[in-house]
């Protein structure tokens, strides 16, 4: 094996490895500390019997992954080429700001015991203000492309309009992989088709900062899943899913080609378009809904669906457009 594949294999295993033990001390002290879900009464009938299963479990994997990416750059400070790898940390630290502002919305949740903790404004205005930050650091560094364009009509957009873009597209795979979060183990198997997507691309580009931020998600999403997959014993809750949101986003930006984020996340943006169609389509008819209940995929349960079925169509769903992803960028 190369340098590059052992690299890869033992980001993949830390991950999972340290993830599979930080849920397993964490889930006592959360109970112990009662940090339950609360469940909604508009919600399906039968998420009733989840209420009380502990949130902020998204804390374990962002640990781990932490760790194994600090012990990655000692590795790289030692060869003397860890500057090679700053949009890689800088990747990591956008995700562990976006997973801080969930922290601070789940413990809001816990404090008011309710299902609200933040306001959607208090969490857009935190999400562009650190994805402000990260873009402009990633220009100065030169790891953020200066323009995009937008295909078929050939169309650049560049410059701070192209910021403003970046920024808006980038609090929508956020926040989309936020409402992906809804079902046990949707937005772990989601997030992990997306991972492999990331490693795949990133080996054949041969990039091992973006080929370690695929196989930390694969890791990390694999090792929640052991606790997280129906039913669940632990919820990733908005520490999880934010860090996860923008873990990918900022793993977009290191491809150089940004817009695939279309494909690459397409549930997350499905799962976003069906609650913003709903809201929109609720005000305008006066009350009547365009889905038995937003994001989708609780509109496939109240059609009948099993939350597992929901889970693997969607993980499919992911996985069929990533293919196209990967095709088109050949």
């Amino acid at each position: 094996m190369t340098e590059f594949s052992i690299i890869l294999v033992l980001v993949t295993l830390g991950v999972f490895a340290l993830t599979a033990l930080a849920e397993r001390i964490l889930i006592p002290i959360l109970r112990s500390h009662k940090a339950g879900q609360k469940i909604l009464d508009i919600g399906p009938r039968w998420h009733k019997s989840k209420e009380g299963t502990p949130i902020m479990g998204g804390i374990g994997f962002i640990l781990a992954i932490l760790i194994v990416v600090a012990i990655f750059f000692v590795y790289a400070a030692i060869k003397g080429n860890a500057s090679d790898y700053i949009p890689l940390a800088l990747t990591v630290a956008f995700a562990v700001a976006n997973g801080a502002v969930g922290f601070v919305d789940d413990y809001c949740k816990l404090i008011k015991k309710q299902n609200e903790g933040l306001t959607r404004k208090q969490k857009l205005v935190l999400q562009f203000a650190i994805t402000a930050g990260y873009l402009c650091v990633m220009g100065y560094t030169g790891n953020l492309p200066s323009e995009v364009v937008i295909p078929v009509i050939n169309l650049p957009i560049r410059g701070f309009v192209w910021y403003i873009l970046a920024a808006i597209l980038a609090a929508g795979v956020i926040n989309g992989a936020n409402f992906t979060d809804g079902l046990d183990g949707l937005a772990s198997s989601v997030t992990c088709v997306i991972g492999v997507f990331l490693a795949v691309f990133a080996i054949l580009a041969k990039d091992l900062g973006l080929s370690i931020v695929g196989a930390a998600i694969i890791g990390a999403t694999l090792g929640f899943l052991l606790y997280n997959f129906h039913p669940a014993k632990v919820f990733m809750g908005d520490t999880g899913s934010l860090f996860l949101g923008g873990i990918v986003m900022g793993a977009i930006f290191q491809t150089g080609k940004p817009l695939l984020l279309f494909l690459v996340c397409a549930v997350y943006i499905v799962e976003l378009l069906s609650s913003l169609l709903q809201i929109l389509y609720f005000k305008a008819t006066h009350g009547k809904r365009l889905f038995k209940m937003a994001p989708i995929h609780h509109h496939f349960e109240k059609c009948g669906w099993g939350e597992n079925k929901v889970v693997l169509v969607f993980s499919l769903v992911e996985l069929a457009f990533c293919i196209l992803a990967f095709i088109l960028t050949r």
